[in-house]
């Protein structure tokens, strides 16, 4: 019982701390006790995809891509999909294309007290004189409209095939892409729609961490890689391989 009631704290533990990591420079931070912004941000019904202009013009991965992420000389694959996170696996693409991630520190990596995630992907990494306890707070900015690009939380019910749920998290915790060991996912403040470039690499699987992030693709070689990343460890390179065409700029 004393192991049950202890790892259910660490799980609680583990929401409290990521809730407030992933975020763009406007958003603010979650409520330490809860990975949403509040009740209301729950719903089991699918929602449209968003029709604002900013939405529309977001980029789009139409199918799947491959992108090799190179860190300390390891090679780490991930497989895109599209298919079912067309939105933030674009979003992603886009800026593995625009070379946005070369350079880039993995400002955060949880392996203890039990294994939980790497996460990187703060443009202000870039700069080596940036603090590396300072990182988690940055986003893209699109440097055609020195705007923030921030992209819809996007989650896909399992055995559904439309539509995707957008800009909710998933009440029934069943989505079709899972926090699975090797699943790569956005990183976002309590504000649902609050995504940019951050993401994380989750290192065991993190079934209470389902329905409330978007999981986008799972590394289908190089885990060992990401098992040796340590904090402060930069992106070499991160490049598209496959799939490119499938990208849609908007």
């Amino acid at each position: 019982m004393q192991t049950k009631i202890r790892n259910w704290l660490l799980s609680t533990l583990a929401v409290a701390i990521f809730a407030i990591v992933g975020c763009n420079p406007q958003a603010t931070s979650a409520p330490t006790d809860s990975p949403s912004a509040s009740p209301s941000a729950t719903a089991s019904v699918p929602a449209v995809v968003p029709s604002s202009p900013q939405a529309n013009n977001l980029p789009r991965l139409e199918g799947k891509a491959t992108v090799v992420m190179t860190v300390k000389g390891s090679p780490i694959t991930i497989e895109v999909n599209g298919t079912d996170a067309p939105i933030t696996s674009g979003n992603f693409v886009d800026l593995v294309d625009k070379k946005v991630y070369d350079g880039l520190v993995f400002h955060r990596v949880v392996r203890e007290p039990q294994p939980f995630v790497v996460q990187g992907g703060d443009p202000q990494g870039k700069n080596p004189n940036f603090p590396l306890e300072q990182l988690g707070t940055g986003g893209f900015i699109d440097p055609t409209t020195n705007q923030p690009r921030n992209i819809p939380l996007e989650i896909k019910p399992d055995k559904a095939s439309e539509p995707i749920v957008y800009s909710k998290t998933l009440e029934s915790k069943n989505p079709k892409l899972k926090h699975i060991r090797g699943a790569v996912a956005m990183a976002r403040s309590a504000f649902p729609d609050s995504a940019s470039s951050q993401f994380y690499f989750v290192l065991a699987d993190q079934p209470f961490l389902d329905g409330d992030y978007a999981v986008f693709g799972t590394v289908t070689q190089g885990m060992e890689g990401v098992d040796k990343i340590q904090q402060g460890d930069r992106i070499e390179s991160a490049k598209v391989t496959q799939g490119i065409e499938n990208l849609k700029r908007g």
